[in-house]
């Protein structure tokens, strides 16, 4: 876990994330697991680890090599463990469920490990960007799963995740006419378009209904005294549901193209990029893991996030699927990000324990409408 969060390998960072993926080919290699690597323009490479044995059931591990941070993180943010806790860019989201699952499998195969027929790991480069450019990949892999686990941390009460909401991303480009100030009739202002629309946006945020809009970014403008020709805007949505979420959306982009200074182009990309991650898709696997957990003392917690990850489209498919079983993690993504390093080992024994109890907690072994090649 040092080593490989003293690589940095943000989404952006093509050659980190390749040295990430390059450490973890090197520990699946020693297990005997097949290594591919699937170039994606402009990122790293996807990874793929598979074995086969002789039992029955295909399992999915799913994990992303790149971190929210940008390069430098770790030179002025270095791995470091105090009171039980591990520090670092990337240590819980998710570079300690990435160790975690390799040595989960370690202690399953010592263990003389022989009963699903199949166990596959997929690494993406650009999860924290949403994945869009490796969605049908991750749904390819996803379609002949009969479990597919994922490696997003626990929740900092130990929860796993059982279902997710919709996550939806936007940009919008304006494009006016600049002038100086003294000619303020001559210009058209991008920057005001979009600025009138921010509180509008906002205010289809509906908290009792799970519906959520931001604007957390508005640029634009070169100087004060010039008319800013130029903006753009990101937008965030959230929602419960994908009928919720199609409303949502819906709305959003009427008061996007509602009426404005005609000087004034728009251009809108994107919409929702994850879909909901319906409870019933975790019901199976969540049994089979709390008797796990309980085996070891834990209380196993279930929680519904309003945050996509990939397991999202497995579970969008009706692949039986299981999220945050990586450790125990506090304040991802900030700068106060550690995990509590006990939960590395309860939830690497869950994981093992899931894995080796999938062929005797039918009914989600009976897949049988695709099959990997």
């Amino acid at each position: 876990m040092r080593e490989l969060v003293a690589i940095d390998s943000g989404s952006y960072d093509a050659s980190g994330v390749d040295r990430v993926g390059d450490v973890l080919e090197r520990e699946w290699r020693a297990l005997d697991f097949s290594c591919e690597r699937h170039p994606l323009a402009g990122y790293g490479a996807r990874r793929l680890f598979r074995r086969r044995f002789g039992g029955r059931g295909r399992i999915l591990i799913v994990g992303h090599l790149d971190t929210v941070w940008p390069a430098g993180a770790c030179g002025d943010w270095p791995y470091a463990e105090a009171d039980g806790l591990a520090h670092g860019p990337g240590v819980g989201d998710m570079k300690g469920g990435l160790v975690m699952a390799c040595e989960a499998v370690r202690a399953l195969l010592r263990s003389g490990f022989d009963d699903a027929e199949e166990i596959r790991h997929i690494l993406v480069p650009d999860e924290e960007l949403g994945s869009a450019a490796s969605r049908p990949w991750i749904e390819d892999q996803a379609r002949g799963a009969d479990a597919v686990l994922v490696l997003e941390p626990a929740r900092a009460n130990g929860a796993v995740v059982a279902a997710r909401g919709v996550v939806g991303a936007l940009v919008v480009r304006a494009r006016g006419v600049s002038a100086h100030i003294t000619h303020l009739q001559e210009g058209a202002s991008a920057l005001r378009v979009l600025a009138d629309r921010v509180a509008s946006l906002e205010d289809l945020t509906e908290f009792e209904r799970g519906t959520l809009v931001n604007v957390g970014v508005l640029n634009a403008g070169d100087a004060r005294q010039v008319v800013p020709a130029a903006a753009e805007m990101h937008i965030d949505l959230r929602a419960r549901s994908d009928s919720a979420a199609a409303a949502l959306l819906s709305r959003v982009l009427e008061i996007l193209r509602a009426p404005s200074d005609p000087r004034v182009t728009l251009e809108i990309s994107g919409g929702l990029t994850r879909p909901a991650f319906p409870r019933a898709a975790s019901e199976a696997l969540l049994a089979t893991a709390s008797r796990a957990a309980a085996a070891l003392g834990i209380v196993y917690l279930a929680v519904e996030s309003g945050g996509g990850s990939d397991g999202s489209f497995a579970a969008a498919l009706g692949r039986p699927t299981l999220d945050g079983l990586g450790p125990v993690c506090l304040d991802p993504c900030s700068r106060r990000e550690r995990i509590v390093i006990d939960s590395l080992f309860d939830r690497a024994a869950i994981l093992s324990s899931l894995m080796a109890n999938l062929p005797v907690a039918a009914p989600f072994l009976s897949n049988g409408e695709a099959s990997w090649v």
